[in-house]
């Protein structure tokens, strides 16, 4: 499986063949819409040329980085803030992972490890975790045991919660309507 939003096929591919690409997406994946989130990785190979390494990026000077976010159009509606964050996570890869986004989830023993470490990157709280570590298991085969546990009711199969359940259109609808039900709820 892969996820299939209605953006540019080339950049679902990006997504599909380059987990940092997937790691950035998901860490812009807040106060902007999944579309915009996940596109943004191949925007950001675009503009600098190439898909970039999380080493690059990592020390890549923040101001200069900046720039490339807040380019129109921009990458994330805070520019700033997103950018910041990428090299941070970047920066995490590099310092625990060489560098290598897949080294995230390479080789883990468990659910409960896996969650752990994707919850240790900067900007990751629990349920942005939970939703990566079921993106993780549902569109990647990173399904070590417990990891469906770990990932909470993002894991649930059959659920729509998420942007880990999205393979289709259909399956999109499903997940933006299970995200308007819980913002109603929410206010009421």
């Amino acid at each position: 499986m892969a996820i299939s939003l209605p953006i540019a096929a080339e950049a679902n591919d990006l997504l599909d063949r380059d987990p940092l690409a997937l790691l950035i997406g998901m860490v812009l994946d807040q106060q902007v819409s999944m579309e915009k989130a996940f596109s943004s990785p191949y925007v950001l190979a675009q503009r600098l040329g190439h898909a970039p390494t999380a080493t690059e990026l990592a020390e890549f000077d923040p101001d200069a980085l900046v720039a490339v976010f807040a380019e129109t159009p921009a990458l994330h509606r805070f520019p700033k803030a997103m950018a910041k964050r990428v090299q941070e996570v970047c920066r995490a890869l590099v310092q625990s992972y060489d560098g290598v986004a897949a080294n995230l989830w390479a080789d883990v023993p468990d659910g409960a490890e896996l969650l752990k470490r994707v919850a240790s990157l900067p900007g990751f709280g629990k349920q942005k975790s939970q939703i990566f570590v079921a993106l993780l298991g549902k569109q990647r085969g990173v399904c070590p045991d417990g990891w469906q546990e770990a990932a909470g009711a993002y894991g649930e199969p059959g659920c729509h919660r998420s942007v880990a359940d999205i393979v289709d259109a259909a399956s999109l609808e499903q997940v933006r309507a299970y995200k308007k039900e819980m913002k109603a709820a929410a206010k009421g």
